[in-house]
Protein backbone atom coordinates (compact mmCIF):
# COMPACT_ATOMS: atom_id res chain seq x y z
CA UNK A 1 0.00 0.00 0.00
CA UNK A 2 1.26 3.49 -0.92
CA UNK A 3 0.63 6.47 1.38
CA UNK A 4 1.72 9.80 -0.11
CA UNK A 5 -0.09 13.12 -0.56
CA UNK A 6 1.61 13.75 -3.90
CA UNK A 7 -0.30 12.19 -6.79
CA UNK A 8 2.80 12.33 -8.97
CA UNK A 9 4.84 10.58 -6.27
CA UNK A 10 2.25 7.83 -5.90
CA UNK A 11 2.06 7.29 -9.64
CA UNK A 12 5.85 7.10 -10.09
CA UNK A 13 6.20 4.63 -7.21
CA UNK A 14 3.26 2.56 -8.46
CA UNK A 15 4.81 2.31 -11.92
CA UNK A 16 8.07 1.03 -10.43
CA UNK A 17 6.29 -1.45 -8.14
CA UNK A 18 4.16 -2.83 -10.97
CA UNK A 19 7.35 -4.00 -12.66
CA UNK A 20 8.04 -6.38 -9.75
CA UNK A 21 6.05 -9.64 -10.22
CA UNK A 22 5.65 -10.55 -6.54
CA UNK A 23 4.15 -7.15 -5.66
CA UNK A 24 0.40 -6.51 -5.64
CA UNK A 25 -0.70 -2.95 -4.82
CA UNK A 26 -3.86 -3.20 -2.74
CA UNK A 27 -4.49 0.48 -2.09
CA UNK A 28 -3.36 4.12 -2.00
CA UNK A 29 -3.99 6.96 0.43
CA UNK A 30 -3.02 10.64 0.38
CA UNK A 31 -2.54 11.04 4.14
CA UNK A 32 -2.13 8.95 7.27
CA UNK A 33 -5.68 9.51 8.47
CA UNK A 34 -7.19 8.03 5.31
CA UNK A 35 -4.59 5.26 5.34
CA UNK A 36 -5.53 3.93 8.80
CA UNK A 37 -8.99 2.80 7.72
CA UNK A 38 -7.65 1.15 4.58
CA UNK A 39 -4.86 -0.60 6.48
CA UNK A 40 -7.39 -2.13 8.88
CA UNK A 41 -9.53 -3.36 5.99
CA UNK A 42 -6.85 -4.41 3.52
CA UNK A 43 -4.15 -5.63 5.94
CA UNK A 44 -1.21 -4.99 3.62
CA UNK A 45 2.13 -6.71 4.25
CA UNK A 46 4.10 -3.60 3.39
CA UNK A 47 3.52 0.16 3.54
CA UNK A 48 5.38 2.81 1.57
CA UNK A 49 4.84 5.97 3.63
CA UNK A 50 5.76 9.59 2.92
CA UNK A 51 6.76 11.68 5.95
CA UNK A 52 5.29 15.07 5.06
CA UNK A 53 1.50 14.81 4.57
CA UNK A 54 -1.51 16.93 5.61
CA UNK A 55 -3.87 15.83 8.42
CA UNK A 56 -1.56 13.02 9.51
CA UNK A 57 2.08 12.59 8.49
CA UNK A 58 4.18 9.46 8.28
CA UNK A 59 5.50 9.54 11.84
CA UNK A 60 2.03 9.96 13.31
CA UNK A 61 0.68 7.16 11.13
CA UNK A 62 3.37 4.83 12.46
CA UNK A 63 2.39 5.74 16.02
CA UNK A 64 -1.24 4.76 15.29
CA UNK A 65 -0.48 1.36 13.77
CA UNK A 66 -1.91 -1.34 16.02
CA UNK A 67 -3.09 -4.94 15.89
CA UNK A 68 -1.54 -8.35 15.51
CA UNK A 69 -0.84 -8.07 11.77
CA UNK A 70 1.43 -5.05 11.61
CA UNK A 71 2.88 -4.27 8.18
CA UNK A 72 6.54 -3.68 7.50
CA UNK A 73 7.17 -0.03 6.65
CA UNK A 74 9.35 1.70 4.10
CA UNK A 75 9.67 5.46 4.58
CA UNK A 76 9.74 7.43 1.33
CA UNK A 77 11.23 10.85 1.96
CA UNK A 78 13.03 13.81 0.44
CA UNK A 79 14.96 14.39 3.69
CA UNK A 80 18.74 14.36 3.54
CA UNK A 81 20.26 11.11 4.74
CA UNK A 82 21.43 12.51 8.09
CA UNK A 83 17.79 13.07 9.07
CA UNK A 84 16.76 9.45 8.55
CA UNK A 85 19.56 7.57 10.23
CA UNK A 86 17.04 6.40 12.84
CA UNK A 87 15.49 4.11 10.22
CA UNK A 88 18.65 2.40 8.99
CA UNK A 89 18.25 -0.73 11.10
CA UNK A 90 15.27 -2.85 12.03
CA UNK A 91 11.88 -3.19 10.43
CA UNK A 92 11.71 0.33 9.07
CA UNK A 93 13.62 1.00 5.87
CA UNK A 94 13.76 4.21 3.86
CA UNK A 95 13.94 5.41 0.29
CA UNK A 96 15.08 8.85 -0.82
CA UNK A 97 13.09 10.66 -3.49
CA UNK A 98 13.41 10.27 -6.41
CA UNK A 99 13.28 6.53 -5.77
CA UNK A 100 15.81 4.45 -7.67
CA UNK A 101 14.62 1.08 -9.01
CA UNK A 102 17.62 -0.81 -7.63
CA UNK A 103 17.19 0.66 -4.14
CA UNK A 104 13.46 -0.07 -4.26
CA UNK A 105 14.09 -3.75 -4.93
CA UNK A 106 16.55 -3.88 -2.03
CA UNK A 107 13.92 -2.45 0.32
CA UNK A 108 11.35 -4.98 -0.87
CA UNK A 109 13.72 -7.92 -0.35
CA UNK A 110 14.37 -6.68 3.16
CA UNK A 111 10.66 -6.33 3.85
CA UNK A 112 9.94 -9.88 2.60
CA UNK A 113 12.22 -11.26 5.31
CA UNK A 114 10.18 -9.43 7.96
CA UNK A 115 6.74 -10.64 6.92
CA UNK A 116 5.46 -13.01 9.55
CA UNK A 117 7.63 -11.53 12.29
CA UNK A 118 5.17 -9.15 14.02
CA UNK A 119 7.28 -8.86 17.17
CA UNK A 120 10.30 -7.52 15.26
CA UNK A 121 8.13 -5.12 13.28
CA UNK A 122 6.26 -3.88 16.36
CA UNK A 123 9.48 -3.30 18.28
CA UNK A 124 11.02 -1.21 15.57
CA UNK A 125 7.87 0.77 14.80
CA UNK A 126 7.70 1.67 18.48
CA UNK A 127 11.33 2.79 18.44
CA UNK A 128 10.81 5.03 15.42
CA UNK A 129 7.62 6.53 16.87
CA UNK A 130 9.37 7.36 20.15
CA UNK A 131 12.39 8.97 18.49
CA UNK A 132 10.52 10.81 15.73
CA UNK A 133 10.08 13.94 17.83
CA UNK A 134 13.82 14.20 18.30
CA UNK A 135 14.48 14.33 14.59
CA UNK A 136 15.08 17.92 13.59
CA UNK A 137 16.43 17.91 10.06
CA UNK A 138 18.67 20.75 8.98
CA UNK A 139 17.36 22.87 6.12
CA UNK A 140 17.47 21.05 2.80
CA UNK A 141 20.48 21.69 0.58
CA UNK A 142 18.84 20.28 -2.55
CA UNK A 143 15.31 20.22 -3.93
CA UNK A 144 14.08 17.44 -6.19
CA UNK A 145 12.31 18.71 -9.29
CA UNK A 146 11.17 17.53 -12.69
CA UNK A 147 11.88 18.86 -16.15
CA UNK A 148 9.89 16.86 -18.66
CA UNK A 149 10.59 13.19 -17.93
CA UNK A 150 13.86 13.93 -16.12
CA UNK A 151 14.45 14.52 -12.41
CA UNK A 152 16.67 17.50 -11.57
CA UNK A 153 18.42 18.29 -8.28
CA UNK A 154 18.45 22.03 -7.61
CA UNK A 155 20.66 23.81 -5.09
CA UNK A 156 18.40 25.62 -2.63
CA UNK A 157 20.62 28.70 -2.91
CA UNK A 158 19.73 29.11 -6.59
CA UNK A 159 15.97 28.97 -5.97
CA UNK A 160 14.29 32.37 -6.28
CA UNK A 161 10.77 31.35 -5.34
CA UNK A 162 8.21 28.58 -5.16
CA UNK A 163 4.75 29.10 -6.60
CA UNK A 164 1.67 26.90 -6.39
CA UNK A 165 -0.74 26.74 -9.31
CA UNK A 166 -3.59 24.42 -8.43
CA UNK A 167 -2.12 20.98 -7.72
CA UNK A 168 1.24 21.93 -9.22
CA UNK A 169 4.15 23.64 -7.48
CA UNK A 170 6.79 25.41 -9.56
CA UNK A 171 10.35 26.06 -8.44
CA UNK A 172 11.54 29.34 -9.96
CA UNK A 173 15.23 29.83 -10.79
CA UNK A 174 17.21 32.11 -13.06
CA UNK A 175 17.32 29.25 -15.58
CA UNK A 176 13.56 28.75 -15.64
CA UNK A 177 10.76 26.93 -13.84
CA UNK A 178 10.89 23.33 -12.65
CA UNK A 179 8.05 21.17 -11.39
CA UNK A 180 8.42 20.30 -7.70
CA UNK A 181 7.75 16.78 -6.43
CA UNK A 182 6.21 17.97 -3.15
CA UNK A 183 3.45 20.35 -2.12
CA UNK A 184 4.21 23.85 -0.98
CA UNK A 185 3.54 23.26 2.73
CA UNK A 186 5.87 20.23 2.77
CA UNK A 187 8.68 22.15 1.09
CA UNK A 188 8.24 25.10 3.45
CA UNK A 189 9.13 23.00 6.51
CA UNK A 190 12.58 22.22 5.10
CA UNK A 191 13.58 25.56 3.62
CA UNK A 192 16.16 27.94 5.18
CA UNK A 193 15.03 31.08 7.00
CA UNK A 194 15.74 33.20 3.93
CA UNK A 195 12.56 31.76 2.38
CA UNK A 196 9.47 33.70 3.40
CA UNK A 197 5.86 32.89 2.58
CA UNK A 198 4.33 36.05 1.13
CA UNK A 199 1.07 34.55 -0.08
CA UNK A 200 -0.77 31.29 0.47
CA UNK A 201 0.46 30.27 -2.99
CA UNK A 202 3.96 31.72 -2.94
CA UNK A 203 7.26 31.57 -1.04
CA UNK A 204 10.20 33.77 -2.02
CA UNK A 205 13.90 33.65 -1.23
CA UNK A 206 14.49 37.13 0.17
CA UNK A 207 18.14 36.95 -0.89
CA UNK A 208 16.95 37.23 -4.49
CA UNK A 209 14.58 40.20 -4.11
CA UNK A 210 15.71 43.03 -6.38
CA UNK A 211 13.03 45.65 -5.75
CA UNK A 212 10.17 46.31 -3.35
CA UNK A 213 7.40 48.77 -4.11
CA UNK A 214 4.59 49.75 -1.76
CA UNK A 215 1.19 49.34 -3.40
CA UNK A 216 -0.89 50.35 -0.39
CA UNK A 217 -0.24 50.78 3.31
CA UNK A 218 -0.07 47.03 3.81
CA UNK A 219 0.53 45.60 0.32
CA UNK A 220 3.86 45.30 -1.43
CA UNK A 221 5.07 44.31 -4.88
CA UNK A 222 8.27 42.27 -4.91
CA UNK A 223 10.45 41.95 -8.00
CA UNK A 224 12.99 39.14 -8.09
CA UNK A 225 16.33 39.05 -9.91
CA UNK A 226 14.71 37.47 -12.97
CA UNK A 227 12.05 40.25 -13.00
CA UNK A 228 9.32 37.90 -11.75
CA UNK A 229 6.83 39.88 -9.66
CA UNK A 230 4.88 38.79 -6.59
CA UNK A 231 2.27 40.68 -4.59
CA UNK A 232 2.51 40.23 -0.82
CA UNK A 233 -0.89 39.45 0.68
CA UNK A 234 -2.24 41.57 3.53
CA UNK A 235 -1.94 38.64 5.91
CA UNK A 236 1.74 38.19 5.01
CA UNK A 237 2.74 41.83 5.06
CA UNK A 238 4.73 41.24 8.24
CA UNK A 239 7.18 39.14 6.18
CA UNK A 240 8.42 42.39 4.65
CA UNK A 241 10.07 43.21 7.97
CA UNK A 242 12.37 40.27 7.53
CA UNK A 243 13.36 41.48 4.09
CA UNK A 244 14.08 45.00 5.33
CA UNK A 245 16.38 43.83 8.12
Amino acid sequence: MIVDDEQIGRRVLREELELIPEIQIVGEAENGKDALGQIAALQPDLLFVDLQMPLMGGFELIKHLTGPALPAVVIVTAYDQHAIQAFETGAVDYLLKPVRAERLRTAIERAKKLIGRPKAIASDLARVASTARQLSPEPAQKLVSRSGRDYVLLDVAEVLALQAEGELVWIVTQQGRFLATERLHALETRLPRSFQRIHRNAIVNVKHVRRMARLTSNRWLLTLLNETEFVVSKRRAHAIRSILQ
